[in-house]
């Protein structure tokens, strides 16, 4: 982040309009979102060209009625906040848009809105506000068995989502992000269409949630945690991947996916005692290589990979017992557990169990 500015992939920029005398609909933005707001879009769009479909809606009608032919970009000056069922929302942009076209809007995310409210109210008074205003529109929005309620009494609007969220359903619905910044307590992205939807019918929201990993022989299979990250995060992986790279330990680099109660969870291994369900049902050893998604398994020498599909991952990793500091160091670990394995079978796996045991106990080592 760069002066309050997430950079992100610049494409190419149409001709700017900001120098020109405003036209009608440039007093209709300024007005409705600010100079700031509308200067950025002017970055990305010609909001004169009668390509550029300019809407302020929370309606999925006033989507589905536009022409596609007729579209380059469509900008909503509407905070998605507001909008009642958001997925539905972006696939319907997505659908109403040629591929490569771009989707501009907006979104009060979680950490914009704690420091708008925590501004708006003076000393012990802005805390209060904050945590009430957190469980009614965070929280309870989430529980299935007050999630109906909820929504009875808001209709959905200005609920609380986070950043991270926001850029999750995005690629879910068929975007990738070209460029995020934040104006007035508000962030706006500028996000490109590149593929259909996913439409994932069964989003995870509670506290245990399954994600799809690379079991034995490749094959696909649901390792269970407890969430440390927000909703719809998994979608981000390649994102974090090229914008903050791998840090010590294989993690990435200032992930911002992850929740501040989370990372106090990971460093107790509290979010993957629901893992143990699957030691059980024989998907994973209590040793072994870590289940990883087949993102991060590409990051992987192609030998090391095939290495990998030969045997069940495992609950407790190489990495407890050689401790590498690097992604390099942590391939080259698994690959000499991997190779130990192939020629001692369950006897490699008792000898890393008390190596991981010993540096966990008598060397703090902890999950990042």
């Amino acid at each position: 982040m760069e002066n309050g500015v997430y950079v992100g992939e610049m494409l190419e920029v149409p001709v700017k309009v900001k120098s020109r005398p405003l036209s009608n609909i440039a007093k209709i933005i300024i007005e409705e979102s600010g100079q700031d707001a509308y200067n950025l879009i002017c970055d990305y769009a010609d909001v004169n060209d009668k390509k550029t479909q300019i809407l302020s809606t929370t309606t999925l009608f006033n989507i589905h009625k536009l022409s596609k032919r007729e579209i380059a970009t469509i900008i909503n000056l509407k905070k998605i906040n507001d909008i009642r069922r958001i997925n539905k929302f972006f696939e319907a942009v997505n659908e109403n848009i040629p591929r490569n076209s771009n989707f501009i809007g907006c979104v009060e995310t979680l950490e914009l809105r704690e420091k708008r409210l925590l501004n708006k109210f003076p000393g012990i008074i802005n805390r209060i506000y904050y945590l009430g205003d957190y469980v009614f529109k965070r929280v309870i929005p989430k529980l299935p068995f007050t999630k109906q309620l909820y929504f009875a009494l808001t209709g959905g609007r200005n609920r609380v989502i986070s950043r991270a969220e926001t850029l999750g359903r995005l690629y879910s619905c068929g975007f990738e992000i070209v460029h995020e910044e934040t104006k007035n307590y508000l962030l706006y992205f500028v996000a490109k269409k590149i593929a259909r939807p996913v439409y994932d019918l069964s989003p995870s929201y509670g506290p245990v949630f399954g994600m799809t990993r690379t079991g034995k022989n490749g094959k696909p299979i649901k390792v269970y945690k407890f969430r440390t990250m927000y909703p719809y995060s998994e979608y981000l992986q390649k994102y974090i991947y090229e914008k903050n790279n791998l840090d010590d330990g294989g993690k990435f680099r200032d992930d911002f996916r992850v929740t501040e109660f989370g990372k106090i969870m990971r460093k107790l291994w509290i979010d993957e005692l629901p893992m143990l369900f699957n030691v059980l049902k024989r998907d994973l050893k209590l040793v072994g290589v870590r289940p990883i998604s087949r993102h991060y398994l590409s990051l992987y020498p192609t030998d090391v990979a095939n290495m990998r599909h030969k045997i069940r991952p495992g609950l407790i990793p190489p990495y407890y017992a050689d401790l590498p500091g690097c992604f390099d160091e942590i391939v080259e670990s698994e690959k000499k557990y991997l190779e130990s394995y192939e020629k001692l079978g369950w006897m490699t796996d008792v000898n890393y169990f008390f190596k991981a045991v010993f540096n966990i106990i008598f060397k703090s080592a902890r999950s990042k």
